[in-house]
């Protein structure tokens, strides 16, 4: 293999094989089938140095969009296999990247007498299989797929530059941790598509995605008592609430068609994650039901100003940190932080335009706001 030049890579290359070995291990302990074969050490090395000096090149004026997965064509179902074997290298990752920049498709790795070559692409991958994405320039994102395939992939380690972050599961088995963040931990993951905690991470993914920041207020169902932290009237009302992305969730999908339903399901998610770009928050209960958006956040005449929040990030060396909240963001966090800090009962999911995402929470045992940062989960 050839010398790994990007220096992080070396860094972070013998956690990563612990992860895999660990993850893999187990699952097979279990009797799990269909499982990838975990890569070693200098492996994922000298793919996570192709993929970085890959991401600081351009082809035809556009930086490369990668995803790579590391599998044997034969553990690939219906895999695209090339005639020939290109070395794995940054020149030949340009070149292929604007091919297979499209989500859903992986560009496949392998290795053979001690040299890594891609062989291919595939649009399915084994249980927990290695992917390593590229989205922007000096990113990069190691992750694996689920067990079972459901829901967004795990991610495992995000290396920007000489920053390094692994990402520690052991913070969601912390007791109020929020289930959407023990969902991206794959900690009592979600194991259907259709799974209630599964769409708020997928409606997460879809708010950082488009850009502009937004603010959704998570509310119990079936309560107004989130209307006393609204400034009236409401700028954007609905009467009655939007139900379709309820309706949706109860379908009997397997008799609709589940890629057709799942298409459906996609829609309904873009359209009300897009709802959040407008300036205010948008509201939905739990249970899925659109209330409202452009909602302007105001401290409830029963509550108190909040000051600190509890600052978690899931990462390895993340303490938990008491932090003002105007050291982790601006008004958009701040009435965000109010707002639970009013009601207990309500979960919110802040996007910034900059990409940081935070859940805030309440905490009983702490009596305060608890705010998660989780960009490196959704990235």
């Amino acid at each position: 293999m050839s010398k790994t030049t990007y220096q992080a890579a070396n860094t972070a290359s013998p956690i990563i094989e612990a992860h895999f070995n660990n993850l893999i291990g187990l699952a097979s302990a279990k009797g799990e089938l269909g499982l990838a074969d975990a890569p070693n050490q200098k492996i994922i090395s000298e793919i996570i140095n192709a993929a970085f000096w890959a991401s600081l090149r351009k082809e035809e004026g556009k930086s490369p969009k990668i995803s790579i997965a590391f599998l044997a064509p034969e553990q690939a179902e219906q895999p695209l296999v090339f005639g020939v074997k290109f070395p794995l290298n940054a020149a030949n990752l340009t070149k292929i990247a604007p091919g297979i920049e499209r989500a859903g498709i992986h560009l496949g790795v392998w290795e053979e007498n001690g040299f890594l070559y891609i062989w291919g692409t595939t649009l399915k991958i084994p249980n927990f299989c290695f992917v390593l994405d590229v989205s922007e320039p000096g990113l990069i994102v190691v992750k694996h797929r689920r067990l079972h395939g459901f829901g967004k992939y795990t991610n495992v380690a995000v290396l920007k530059g000489d920053e390094i972050k692994v990402i520690d599961k052991d913070c969601g088995t912390l007791k109020e941790c929020p289930p959407i963040v023990t969902a991206l931990l794959d900690i009592d993951a979600p194991c259907t598509f259709n799974n209630g905690v599964n769409v708020f991470i997928q409606l997460a993914v879809s708010m950082r995605a488009h850009q502009h920041g937004g603010i959704l207020l998570v509310v119990p169902p079936n309560s107004s008592d989130w209307k006393r932290s609204i400034v009236h009237p409401l700028q954007y009302p609905l009467h009655p609430s939007f139900d379709s992305l309820a309706t949706l969730l109860n379908t009997n999908h397997t008799e609709y068609g589940e890629v057709l339903w799942q298409a459906a399901l996609r829609n309904e998610v873009e359209n009300i994650a897009g709802l959040t770009a407008i300036d205010g928050a948008t509201v939905v209960s739990r249970d899925h039901h659109l209330h409202t958006f452009g909602a302007k956040i105001v401290r409830s005449s029963h509550s108190t100003t909040v000051e600190q929040v509890l600052y978690i990030e899931p990462i390895i060396n993340g303490e938990e940190v008491r932090k003002y909240i105007g050291e982790i963001g601006g008004t958009r966090h701040l009435s965000a932080a109010q707002f639970v800090h009013d009601q207990h009962d309500a979960v919110a999911l802040v996007a910034s335009q900059d990409g940081h995402f935070t859940v805030f929470s309440w905490s009983l045992a702490q009596e305060m706001v608890q705010a998660y940062r989780i960009d490196t989960l959704l990235i």
